[in-house]
């Protein structure tokens, strides 16, 4: 494997080693939060531990950073390698130079979101978070399998990320309304069968991309009537 191939192993690797496993704990200490609560409102007795709640705050917050962050490294790497193989900064320097910027305003707009208390300045660095990420992906350096939408890895990834953001935003709202947390409750289970959908996803499109020495002659194949020369 060439240095080129090793990169693109860095954005599943990271899935694989890390936001995956933070998923499941997640999940563990929501469905553990949701029994105590229960619990306590039928008035019955529970070994739960009273900290599950905070523990799930905790590691929630840590997913929605390290899925955004995933999902800025999995753009980083077909914008960076498309714009130095073609060149750009030699006839379009300014969309370079744009592009980087996108990175560094993405990356500060959901810092901000994490310290940010008000929930007008919540709400704003959340808009802009998710804006960053959709103006990144809409590149045409990234592929986004807009043919197949409803099996797209980017569309479930995007999906994914932005929903993670709107989970910090709201965060402080599900303490003190029952529809916010209704609301928080049914937003994560859609997440959650989305992070399943990119688990089948990105194992396909580890399958389909070729090393990189195959790539001429792999793309020469004739993927309509999957016949190759």
């Amino acid at each position: 494997m060439d240095t080129i191939d090793l990169l693109r192993l860095v954005h599943p690797a990271l899935a694989v080693i890390w936001v995956f496993p933070v998923i499941g704990m997640t999940s563990y200490f929501a469905w553990q939060t949701r029994q105590r609560r229960q619990a306590a409102i039928a008035k019955q007795k529970t070994k739960i531990p009273p900290v599950v709640g905070l523990e799930h705050v905790k590691v929630g917050r840590w997913l929605a950073a390290s899925v955004v962050g995933l999902a800025l490294i999995g753009l980083a790497h077909p914008i960076t390698k498309k714009l130095i193989s073609n060149q750009v900064w030699a006839y379009n320097p300014y969309r370079v130079v744009f592009i980087g910027l996108m990175f560094v305003f993405t990356i500060a707009s959901l810092v901000m979101l994490y310290r940010a208390k008000p929930a007008l300045w919540r709400g704003i660095f959340a808009a802009l978070s998710s804006m960053g990420l959709i103006i990144l992906g809409s590149q045409p350096e990234v592929f986004r399998r807009g043919y197949e939408l409803l099996v797209s890895h980017y569309y479930y990834g995007m999906g994914a990320s932005l929903l993670m953001i709107v989970s910090v935003a709201v965060l402080p709202e599900i303490y003190r309304s029952p529809a916010w947390r209704r609301a928080h409750i049914f937003l994560n289970t859609v997440a959650l069968l989305l992070f399943i959908g990119q688990g089948m996803t990105g194992a396909r499109d580890l399958l389909e991309i070729p090393l990189s020495w195959q790539e001429p002659f792999i793309f020469g194949c004739d993927f309509v009537n999957k016949t190759c020369q």
